[in-house]
């Protein structure tokens, strides 16, 4: 695990006059919030990194927060390792004024690790998940946004994968083994049986890097799936190049769930509207380091889907698409 902090250095702020700047010193308020990941190095953990991270930090800005100046933040990294507790403690240990967390499986270590300091997490569903007990009142220290509208989003990609591909019935899940087990396992084969879908392939093993994909793509094309569904995780957000590119050597069919991957090359996503969670978020954050506790602070929903096609890769893998995914479609990529 590794950590950077931004500290700030009020002193060599820029135009600002001396008597000014020992004003601001003695009046101005300088938070403090942590933003970890499960994955991404840390030195990649910019605002350019992601739609989410940037809206984030664009409507911090707009709410009067700068980095460098009144707002620090400290960037934290379970680099694919999956020693989530150890991650949530050391982060614990710094007291920051608040904690920003991606995806479930790492917020929920550090639900186990803290009670008091703020929480706005980007995650699925929080309620199946038992992060919070419920999305208007949380009622604990978490808050968030989540772009998971329940088990009907499972099995809606899975319709739409089958309305791409008719033929589909033997459908491999990418995902790390928290995923499979904690997270979204259950509802995913819960969709795959209501419309009599084999679910296929073995968990992504910590630390997931390169090799690992390689082994377990390997692995999803000797159970002989005809499509693969590529999670949300963080890591496969890391690992995207090298997932579309195994995908495509295996000649398969493929939904995922971040536009990334389509612009990659990938065939198609059904992806929810990441610079909306972001700004939503960012909202979260004023208002709780404004005062407002989390418990009071209802989770964002976004239902903004949006649906994506690569008509290139579709042509490549020789799937003629369907009038009806053309014309719903939000995007085609050519």
């Amino acid at each position: 695990m590794r950590r950077r902090e931004f500290v700030i250095a009020l002193g060599s702020v820029a135009a600002v006059s001396a008597p000014q700047l020992g004003r601001a010193q003695q009046t101005a308020k300088v938070y403090r919030i942590a933003m970890v990941v499960t994955s991404v190095p840390v030195a990649q953990m910019i605002e350019t990194q992601s739609a989410d991270v940037r809206a984030l930090f664009e409507e911090l800005r707009r709410r009067g927060y700068v980095e460098g100046r009144n707002l620090v933040v400290e960037r934290y990294s379970g680099e694919g390792k999956g020693r989530y507790a150890e991650l949530a403690a050391e982060v614990v240990r710094s007291k920051p004024d608040a904690i920003v967390v991606w995806f479930s499986h790492l917020t929920m270590a550090f639900k186990a690790a803290t009670t008091t300091i703020p929480i706005v997490a980007f995650v699925a569903d929080p309620v199946a998940t038992g992060l919070v007990t419920s999305l208007a009142h949380p009622g604990g220290n978490i808050t968030g946004v989540s772009a998971d509208a329940g088990i009907e989003i499972y099995g809606k990609r899975l319709e739409i994968l089958r309305e791409m591909v008719p033929s589909v019935s033997r459908v491999a899940f990418l995902a790390p083994r928290l995923y499979w087990e904690k997270v979204v396992g259950a509802p995913m084969q819960a969709a795959a049986d209501r419309l009599g879908i084999t679910l296929l392939g073995p968990p992504l093993e910590y630390p997931v890097n390169g090799p690992e994909v390689q082994r377990v793509m390997a692995a999803i094309a000797q159970q002989g799936a005809d499509a693969i569904w590529v999670s949300d995780a963080a890591e496969n957000l890391v690992w995207r190049q090298l997932i579309v590119e195994e995908v495509a050597k295996y000649r398969l069919p493929a939904i995922y769930l971040f536009r990334d991957h389509v612009a990659l090359g990938g065939l198609m996503a059904y992806a929810t509207d990441l610079a909306d969670m972001g700004r939503h978020a960012a909202m979260q954050i004023d208002e709780i380091l404004k005062g407002a506790k989390p418990a009071d602070v209802p989770i964002y929903q976004s239902l903004g889907w949006k649906l994506i096609i690569n008509l290139n890769t579709a042509k490549a893998l020789g799937i003629e698409i369907p009038g009806s995914i053309l014309a719903r479609a939000d995007e085609v990529i050519e």
